[in-house]
């Protein structure tokens, strides 16, 4: 089984499906979007950022990479471990479901007081079935709530492997043309739609989430809604927000410090 890399887990979230909610967040993704929130989830690998305004300048991060002077950065995380003020951080790393299964089951009281449970997020956390559906068996056999928060872009053999498993599904839409799609995130969006039209016949629950982007897909805001509406889904539209930009300029800094 593939193990992918993990850039975070949320305790107690309350914007990932109902009630307090653990979610986990996988690194990689298929879709480019420019106004991603989490561009640490792009990449299927760990990286290395840099948050200058924290950096001291006290020097502790000096020699601790184990690697050969000019060698590519592997991530490793030693000089990370040295700093003092987190001024270096890393993104990724990878779990045994055992040990993610340990952490969602230390909120299993906040569950059952809210209503709540886990969520999959990424990233896209739909690129990995086989250990998404087996690390959700798990949480299933213990009777915890499970989300997957998607984009769809996968092929649906993936829904499938994971459908037994998934109470609901937090699905992504961007907006309705494709080539407006294209242009914002790199693909169009036709796999997207069909997907979510097959996972509506399986009677599964779904809410669509929109974010709303100035100057990318506000004017599709009436069309979407409407889109919903005709198909009798749950949708909720997302306000913009910013906060992505600083991780982003964190990791194009590691690799101009390199």
């Amino acid at each position: 089984m593939n193990i992918p890399y993990i850039f975070d887990v949320q305790r107690g979230s309350t914007v990932d499906g109902r009630g307090l909610r653990t979610t986990v967040f996988f690194k990689g993704c298929n879709l480019d979007c420019f106004w991603c929130h989490n561009p640490e989830g792009k990449k299927p690998f760990p990286e290395l950022a840099f948050f200058a305004r924290a950096c001291l300048g006290c020097g502790s991060c000096r020699g601790a990479c184990p690697g050969e002077e000019g060698a590519p950065c592997r991530a490793c995380g030693e000089c990370a471990a040295l700093c003092p003020s987190a001024a270096l951080r890393v993104y990724g790393k990878q779990y045994k479901i055992e040990e993610l299964l340990d952490i969602i089951l230390a909120d299993e009281p906040f569950y059952e007081a809210t209503g709540g449970g886990v969520t999959l997020s990424g990233g896209e956390c739909m690129l990995y079935p086989d250990f998404v559906s087996a690390l959700l068996q798990k949480c299933k056999e213990k009777g915890i709530h499970t989300a997957i928060d998607t984009a769809g872009s996968v092929p649906f053999s993936h829904f499938e492997q994971v459908l037994p498993y998934t109470d609901m599904f937090l699905y992504d839409i961007k907006c309705l043309s494709p080539s407006l799609h294209k242009q914002g995130t790199g693909f169009d969006n036709s796999l997207i739609l069909e997907n979510l039209e097959r996972l509506r016949q399986t009677g599964k629950e779904i809410l669509v989430r929109v974010p709303l982007i100035p100057s990318f897909n506000e004017k599709e805001k009436d069309e979407i809604e409407a889109f919903c509406r005709a198909r009798g889904l749950s949708y909720e539209l997302l306000p913009y927000h910013t906060l992505g930009e600083g991780k982003k300029a964190a990791l194009s800094a590691f690799r101009e410090r390199k």
